[in-house]
């Protein structure tokens, strides 16, 4: 058993909210990145569990967490609790940071906990929040505590997403392109299931990402947006049963486009069943594409080949998305610890913007798509909106 963890001076204390099962958990996933050193500015000192270390203790994932949980006290020198209000106090001369990895509906409480147990930078996965009302009171509450919230946000400093960018700023007249794609099968069940797992809807839960990226470089606020065009031959929106019979209406695929008042212009697409493969693509003023990259490239699928050996059974996505999550760790924590500004990094207000933005486009979007897939075919239970989808089913 090694001594409990503490942080060196030019580190954050960390405490993680909300951990989850191993091999499962985005909590799980940021614990053994800094367990591993791949954050030097973060030493992980807390881990906060309350399900694990209580109801969920005996139930599935339980005996899981419990060899973690083993292996971290003895190894790492890691403190578990049950609970925030069971931190110890913050000692003379350190920086506490937060790391809430929770549901997104107990956020608000987290957050107002994390700040009475002396944390002075909060990370907060994203949306942050159910709604823009509670964002807004969060950011208040932070604001009043001198306490600095940043947002998991971690497409913000994607390789794809910056080398997209860079070459639309070279190419005059050229229009972006992001593309998020996700590996649902095309079935009434896959996808009721989905619908009632993510019931906030797809802009706020898979597009979220995309609408904080054009809240963060394209000035895409609703007060901003001059009109918003729906790409309806590509998007599908259907109503599905879920697991427990109460049926839920969503969009299995969306494309549309933003103009701002300011001029810009910028497209997002997702695809519940579209793969595995996320990118941004540039085009010219014709709609023809010039440049495309992707996530995972060439460079992330060797890395990811490296982390299915060594965390076989894991969710996929953790392993293409590797790199990123331990860019925005390590910039928040060192910002925590010395004060650096932590670039690129989507503050509260970006994910105030893309929430808002969300809000504000799902009855826009719903609107435009009504007519269309109210005519639509049923196959198998799923409205088909494409030959393709016919076809798979």
């Amino acid at each position: 058993m090694v001594e409990a963890a503490t942080p060196s001076s030019s580190q954050a204390e960390v405490v993680l909210i909300g951990c989850g099962c191993p091999l499962r958990g985005m909590g799980w996933y940021h614990a053994v990145q800094m367990l591993g050193g791949e954050c030097p500015s973060a030493k992980l000192c807390h881990i906060v569990e309350p399900w694990f270390l209580g109801a969920g203790a005996s139930g599935p994932g339980g005996p899981e967490f419990a060899e973690f949980q083993k292996k971290s006290e003895e190894e790492h020198g890691v403190q578990f609790h049950k609970s925030v209000a069971d931190l110890p106090p913050v000692a003379e001369g350190v920086k506490r940071l937060a790391l809430i990895s929770g549901r997104t509906v107990d956020n608000p409480r987290l957050l107002t906990e994390a700040i009475a147990a002396g944390c002075s930078v909060v990370y907060l996965e994203k949306p942050g929040a159910p709604t823009v009302a509670e964002l807004e009171a969060m950011k208040k509450e932070a604001a009043d505590a001198n306490v600095a919230i940043c947002m998991g946000y971690n497409k913000n400093v994607c390789k794809y997403v910056r080398k997209a960018r860079e070459f639309a700023a070279s190419t005059p007249g050229s229009h972006v392109t992001f593309v998020s794609n996700n590996t649902y099968e095309p079935t009434a069940a896959s996808l009721g299931e989905c619908f009632e797992r993510n019931a906030e809807g797809m802009l706020k839960n898979m597009a979220i990402h995309e609408l904080a990226l054009l809240a963060s470089f394209y000035d895409v606020s609703v007060d901003n947006i001059e009109s918003v065009e729906a790409d309806k031959d590509f998007s599908s929106m259907q109503t599905l049963a879920g697991p427990s019979g109460k049926e839920w209406t969503d969009f299995d695929k969306i494309k549309f486009t933003i103009k701002t008042k300011t001029g810009k212009e910028v497209s997002v697409q997702a695809d519940r069943c579209g793969g595995d493969t996320s990118y941004a693509m540039v085009s010219d003023a014709d709609g023809i594409e010039l440049f495309r990259h992707s996530m995972p490239d060439e460079e992330d699928k060797a890395n990811v080949s490296v982390l299915e050996v060594k965390y076989p059974g894991a969710m996929p996505y953790f392993f293409s998305q590797d790199p990123d999550y331990i860019t925005v760790k390590e910039r928040v924590a060192k910002l925590c610890a010395t004060g650096e500004e932590a670039k690129e990094i989507a503050t509260i207000d970006i994910a105030i913007a893309a929430l808002s933005v969300a809000e504000y486009l799902t009855p826009v979007l719903r609107e435009k798509l009504g007519s269309e897939n109210a005519g639509s075919s049923k196959v198998e239970g799923v409205v088909a909106t494409d030959p393709a989808k016919v076809a798979s089913q």
